[in-house]
């Protein structure tokens, strides 16, 4: 406590904070201020989204009285039996000496949900055919209005409301208690969306992509930068499949994610047009090798989340206007099987980084969805490569998910990491923090396999194009290794060379290559230097 105590904890300026001169057993917890003071603490919890600070040995006013050992250590025995009794627990005590005695600040944390169910589903899609409003009304319960009213909950941007598309990728969280379904009325409320992640048993969080074609860039990022379990792909019963929903069925087929498509709109055609639209959709899906199957019932829901994978497809009509399918889809949600993390799980802590920004009195965070391992608070990592290629160090000071304050967090949970160690400006998305185990290699050449998809000329050496991998975009000048060159519908081995900076990537990772529209997609066969 460096700062002044009186400075930090002026009260209004954070409500999340208590101040107590002193607690003893015989006043504090076997009488009715028992009572009051666990309600005050979870609604301390509450307004910190899962975080409490209680400052020991200082008075209302803030002045710093300072209490003898015995009277300390008896107030934080009291503070303790009053977070287990709200199912929370002392995570940090920080002492120091003022006044008579001690001073403590205390951090009081939620104990977390035992149960770790969480499906991460990347949604795809043309633009304006209601991707946002459905996720929208899916995750809040209300419906809308027919004008796309619902989506304001994920795009936040001033300029994305006004215009009605969005720009970059939006998150959104709903889940089910004992098989119900639970969510929010405002998923802009912090408080409520931090309680929501708090009951649940199983999390349904959505990355919602960019149907608009000149941000494909940002859709490739949402569907190959995180560690998506399934891919949901919309499509607008009054326009059909387009060349659009082509690219992103390919993008989500590529990365080899289960696929789930929803026909929205259904309320703005007749039965004829619907018919029609779910003919396109199975040819679509026929053409690509996929089964589709037309979810009309619960029963069916509950027969495709026991038996659904890569090649069966459940397709459900929709309308975020009347809330037709919803109950199929939270049906459907509700059942899917969680993939198994088990053997990422015992791996050494590693994330891509996708956003990077600065939350006042928290500091710089980085936010991601975790590949593999777990981290916690408090730990030391390494963050890089820089441009020189070097790893620098970091200390992990905060973890969030949806807002919800976690002491630690696990493969496929998306969460914002605040840090300490280094400046924003040091920072770059397609960079990665990880414990020092990981051993990251800072890397600028690498051969692929490749399939090339879709090309009007030939790929010789010297091509350039931006490749993805994970949350890495990057320009790389591409070298065919068994051929002269590559067009359409080739196979073959490339060397590829990252024009600007060395990434950390790995063997095995897959990836994407586009010129305007994705061109090819392949695997890393071998890291050269």
């Amino acid at each position: 406590m460096k700062e002044s105590i009186y400075h930090l904890t002026r009260k209004g300026e954070r409500k999340n904070i208590e101040f107590k001169e002193s607690l003893n057993s015989n006043t504090h917890l076997f009488t009715e201020r028992e009572k009051h003071l666990a309600s005050q603490m979870k609604y301390r919890l509450e307004r910190g989204h899962g975080e409490a600070i209680y400052f020991i040995g200082v008075d209302d006013d803030g002045l710093l009285v300072g209490l003898e050992k015995s009277a300390m250590d008896e107030s934080l025995y009291v503070l303790g039996e009053l977070a287990r009794e709200i199912n929370a627990r002392i995570t940090d005590v920080e002492k120091q000496t003022a006044g008579k005695g001690e001073v403590a600040k205390v951090i009081i944390s939620r104990q977390e949900n035992s149960k770790s169910d969480h499906l991460l589903i990347g949604v795809a899609g043309h633009v304006d055919h209601g991707k946002s409003t459905l996720v929208g009304t899916l995750t809040t319960g209300t419906m809308d209005t027919g004008s796309g009213s619902t989506r304001i909950f994920l795009d936040v941007q001033k300029h994305e409301i006004e215009r009605g598309l969005s720009a970059d990728l939006s998150f959104a969280v709903y889940g089910f208690k004992n098989g119900e379904p639970v969510r929010i009325k405002n998923p802009l409320n912090k408080r409520d969306k931090a309680l929501m992640v708090e009951k649940c048993d199983k999390l349904i969080s959505f990355v919602d992509t960019v149907g608009h074609e000149p941000w494909l860039r940002t859709t490739i990022r949402g569907i190959v930068g995180q560690k998506l379990s399934h891919g949901l792909l919309v499509v607008a019963a009054d326009q059909g499949p387009t060349h659009i929903t082509r690219e992103h069925l390919g993008i989500i087929l590529a990365m080899e994610l289960p696929v789930i498509v929803v026909m929205t709109k259904i309320d703005m055609v007749n039965e004829e047009k619907i018919k029609n639209t779910r003919q396109e959709i199975f040819d679509l899906l026929k053409l690509v090798g996929r089964i589709p199957y037309m979810v009309k019932t619960k029963e069916d829901a509950n027969f495709l989340t026991k038996n659904m994978n890569q090649h069966l497809v459940p397709v459900i009509k929709a309308s975020s206007v009347t809330g037709e399918g919803l109950e199929l889809l939270d049906q459907l949600f509700s059942g899917l099987e969680m993939p198994s993390h088990d053997e990422d799980s015992q791996k050494p802590f590693m994330m891509y980084i996708d956003k990077i920004y600065s939350v006042l009195g928290v500091g710089t965070v980085v936010s991601g969805t975790i590949r593999q391992g777990k981290v916690k608070k408090g730990e030391k990592l390494i963050l890089g490569p820089s441009s020189s290629g070097d790893f620098l160090p970091v200390n992990v000071k905060t973890i969030e998910m949806h807002h919800y304050r976690k002491e630690s967090a696990a493969v496929g949970e998306v969460v914002g990491i605040s840090i300490a160690g280094v400046e924003m400006d040091e920072i770059r998305r397609g960079m990665i923090i990880c414990h020092p185990d990981y051993n990251p290699r800072a890397v600028r050449e690498f051969d692929a396999d490749v399939a090339i998809l879709v090309h009007p000329t030939t790929i010789k050496e010297g091509y350039e194009c931006i490749t993805h991998i994970e949350t890495i975009a990057e320009t790389t000048c591409f070298k065919p290794l068994n051929l002269e060159y590559l067009s359409a519908g080739d196979t073959g081995s490339i060397r590829m060379r990252f024009k600007y900076r060395p990434y950390a990537i790995r063997e095995g990772q897959r990836l994407i290559f586009r010129e305007g529209k994705s061109k090819g997609v392949g695997t890393v066969t071998r890291l050269v230097s």
